[in-house]
């Protein structure tokens, strides 16, 4: 049974296993004033991220506010991202709630770790081996999970496969990305960001169609790659060259 506890309080023993859920305290603003968690949303809106085209390959920079935009045509730029899926030594995966602060799909549920790599941070456009993207993965967990850079060797990081897909949205923020899957598994300190995670669940492969029916709403990235792909990559944990592919982009939640 999925237990939600304050984060403040020790991690606990159930089923024989851990399991760790958070509830983070996001401090309110002054009426008037705005909150550091919409502050640090403001700046975040003005970083400049890499479009590509279809086949992945970059085009030209345009700025995250720009990327997530929903266009009057209904259009969205399509840019490069990442989604990280952060293992422990057991094999159960860290599931997050999006701080209800967040522009974009606030207070779903989605993987470890989402984000982008950043045009002018040196080293995360580098391609050999989905390189950059490792980096840009190894400082957002940082951010979000804080999680020290040293307990995150790029070696540790596995590159999976792309995901593209679209997503519209509330018709004013929405998506379109080249998705590069992310595994990471080890057991790292975590101390959550609550400008940007709201709580935070360690969740076991034999547990998560339980689960799942608890969490409500799911992030469309996150959904698509649970519907299609990820209890297989899951079941593969221990042997990911079976699942690797970094040739095919998948073409996800459009119509065939």
């Amino acid at each position: 049974m999925m237990l939600t506890l304050p984060f403040r309080n020790f991690i606990k023993k159930a089923a024989n296993r851990t399991l760790q859920n958070s509830f983070i305290l996001r401090a309110k603003s002054t009426k008037g004033e705005k909150s550091e968690a919409e502050k640090s949303q403001e700046v975040a809106l003005e970083e400049k991220l890499f479009l590509v085209d279809e086949n992945d390959k970059v085009i030209g920079h345009a700025s995250k506010r720009e990327c997530h935009q929903v266009k009057k045509d209904g259009e969205i730029p399509l840019h490069r991202a990442f989604s990280v899926f952060l293992f422990s030594s057991h094999g159960d995966l860290l599931l997050q709630r999006r701080s209800e602060e967040k522009i974009t799909y606030p207070g779903l549920y989605t993987n470890s770790c989402c984000s982008h790599p950043i045009v002018d941070i040196e080293g995360e456009g580098e391609e050999c081996d989905a390189l950059g993207v490792k980096k840009a993965a190894q400082r957002r967990l940082g951010f979000e999970l804080g999680i020290p850079k040293d307990k995150l060797p790029l070696e540790k990081f596995d590159y999976i496969t792309r995901v593209h897909y679209k997503d519209d949205g509330n018709g004013e923020w929405g998506e379109h990305e080249i998705d590069y899957v992310l595994f990471f598994q080890g057991d790292v300190p975590v101390n959550p960001n609550p400008n940007e995670i709201s709580e935070i669940s360690y969740v076991p492969r034999h547990e998560l169609d339980q689960h799942l029916p608890t969490l409500g709403t799911l992030t469309p990235w996150f959904n698509l790659i649970l519907k299609h792909r990820l209890k297989l990559w899951w079941d593969n944990l221990d042997k990911l060259d079976k699942i690797m592919d970094h040739e095919k982009i998948l073409k996800l939640g459009f119509p065939k």
